[in-house]
């Protein structure tokens, strides 16, 4: 694909120009810089003029080459006639190609540049080759017009890469290139297919480029921090990256794409996502070829997964999490979390779990799945002996009120309930709860409640909390129908009559004396006997049935409460279980 050229600036340039071919349409004519000594650009000197200036020690000391126009044979005849043997630009300063012109097909393959080299604003509309190419320091391409097919394989640039705003129309690769002291991409266009596989960085930024063909982002490999802020994927793409930290602050996704990462910390803040985005971990190396894995020995000893730091503004409906890290993650701000998918081996924070003292009283804290941001306010907001092992906020995170927190947990946890994710689907739920609890703009009545529901079961949740308050409440209703339910001897009935006169009817009446309430000391009433009958009464009591043992007037409401509360101490047991292992 090529690019018109574009048409000529009317403003004259701050260098001293060569102004041949003036025309009416363009005043300034050439822009090419003058020659040491010659009033013409390298490409309208005479011949003469021209051999003798490549062939001198003026053309290896003054490499400034500003505005020229380079046709094919003329930037060959340049590269002739400088080249060592070794194929070497053997310039003792800067190269300088800033805003020059190449018309045709350009090629500067195998080349070694010992200096500073830039290109910028420099235009070639031609196909453009730099395979093997050494930049032995920087190199500077901004604002550089690549107008039709441009590559750059196998490149070594041993100082910075500046690619800032510069224009690829064609298809662009930088497969197999080595960007030893980092490469800026930012602002720049790529209108057709651009590669980067098995690229290595010290760190590489595209932060506001844009990408407008299919593209493949990797595999590559950086040392230090991937920067996607801000850029525009306009078609489907693949980023396949080993960075210990991938920033795509305000990236626009308007097609589907990938993100497979190792190593690194995601930053998804405020990124728009028009359609799926899938962001995975990738278990194992990628591969740069048959059997060669990408190098990773600038992160070789970290943590090859892949952690999430904030989907902060992002519609979370389009968003697929694979086997991320989400413990330090934070979700306020995402819109439409009830949608987010959460699948594979996903992780959430944790409470600190053991003992802790407040009051001279012990507080358990259980293992559940949580998220960061009420670790954030627990830390903050929590008494100092119950905010041990609470991770605190970072520097400028606000952190957020319960009521906000529980809206929080509830979207979280719907989504999580819609991946069959059940076990932490039930901890978001009693992280909800909790924040509710903990609401103070909610009423003293439903607080109260909400308190009651947490003491006896954990919210339903806690089957060790209810077994404990059954068992609890088993034992006083065994004690106290021992010592006060049970009557000191059951009652026998007695039947009673008499016959007025021989051959009348003879009248009986039977009654059952009340039960006497037992007497004397407790040892009298702590017997076997009695032990037997209190356990019969109070275990058919947890299942919701009368032994119909005579009891005291005491007994009867021992039994009577007994009958209420325990078989929901069982049910809340049941329940509890049930939200371990649901599938």
């Amino acid at each position: 694909m090529t690019c018109p050229s574009p048409e000529p600036s009317l403003t004259p340039p701050d260098w001293p120009y060569c102004g041949h071919g003036t025309t009416t349409e363009d005043p300034v004519g050439c822009r090419g810089i003058h020659i040491p000594g010659h009033t013409s650009c390298l490409a309208h000197l005479a011949d003469a003029d021209r051999d003798a200036y490549l062939a001198g020690p003026a053309s290896r000391a003054d490499a400034v080459y500003t505005g020229t126009p380079f046709s094919p044979g003329l930037l060959r005849q340049l590269l002739r006639a400088l080249c060592t043997p070794d194929n070497r630009f053997p310039f003792l300063s800067a190269v300088r190609f800033d805003h020059a012109t190449f018309t045709g097909d350009v090629w500067f393959d195998d080349m070694t540049f010992p200096s500073d080299v830039s290109f910028e604003g420099a235009a070639f509309t031609g196909a453009t080759s730099f395979d093997g190419v050494t930049f032995t320091s920087d190199v500077f391409f901004e604002h550089v017009t690549f107008g039709s097919d441009v590559s750059f394989l196998g490149v070594t640039f041993t100082g910075g890469a500046f690619f800032q705003e510069a224009t690829f129309t064609g298809d662009t690769s930088f497969d197999d290139s080595d960007f030893h002291g980092g490469a800026d991409f930012g602002w720049a266009a790529f209108a057709g297919e651009a590669s980067f596989r098995r690229a290595l960085f010290r760190d590489a930024s595209f932060k506001g480029a844009r990408f407008e063909a299919e593209s493949q982002l990797g595999p590559l490999a950086c040392g230090s921090r991937l920067q996607l802020d801000g850029a525009v994927f306009t078609v489907p793409v693949i980023v396949e990256a080993v960075a210990p930290a991938v920033t795509c602050v305000r990236t626009r996704w308007a097609s589907a794409a990938t993100l497979h990462l190792r190593y690194a910390e995601l930053d998804l803040r405020d990124a728009v996502l028009e359609f799926p985005l899938t962001v995975s971990a990738r278990s194992t190396p990628f591969s740069s070829g048959p059997g060669d894995p990408l190098p990773e020995t600038l992160l070789s000893g970290h943590d090859p997964g892949v952690r999430l730091t904030t989907i902060d503004g992002v519609d979370a409906a389009h968003l697929a999490l694979y086997d991320i890290d989400l413990t330090d993650c934070r979700f306020a701000g995402a819109v439409h979390l009830d949608q987010l998918r959460v699948d594979g081996w996903c992780t959430f924070a944790s409470t600190p779990g053991g003992i802790h003292w407040h009051r001279l009283l012990p507080r358990w804290w259980g293992r559940r799945s949580t998220l960061a941001e009420e670790h954030h306010w627990r830390a903050q907001c929590a008494p100092a002996a119950l905010a041990q092992g609470w991770t605190s906020p970072p520097a400028d995170t606000p952190v957020l009120r319960p009521a906000a927190l529980a809206a929080l947990y509830r979207q979280a946890r719907k989504s999580l309930e819609d991946g069959k994710n059940e076990p932490d689907a039930a901890d978001f739920y009693y992280g909800e709860m909790e924040m509710r609890r903990h609401d103070t703009t909610r009423s003293p009545a439903e607080r109260a409640l909400l308190t009651a529901y947490w003491a006896v079961s954990g919210y339903g949740l806690r089957a060790s909390r209810a077994l404990a308050w059954l068992l609890g409440a088993m034992a006083t209703t065994l004690l106290a129908l021992l010592l006060w339910g049970l009557p000191a001897a059951d009652p026998k009935p007695t039947t009673t009559g008499r016959q007025a006169a021989v051959g009348q009817e003879v009248t009986l009446t039977t009654d059952t004396p009340d039960p006497v309430n037992p007497t004397g000391p407790w040892s009298e009433r702590v017997t076997t006997e009695r032990f037997e009958k209190a356990l019969r009464v109070v275990i058919n009591s947890v299942v919701f049935r009368s032994s119909g043992q005579s009891l005291t007037t005491a007994g009867t409401y021992t039994e009577m409460t007994s009958r209420i509360a325990e078989p929901i101490l069982l049910g809340l047991a049941v329940l509890a279980v049930r939200g371990r292992v649901k599938r």
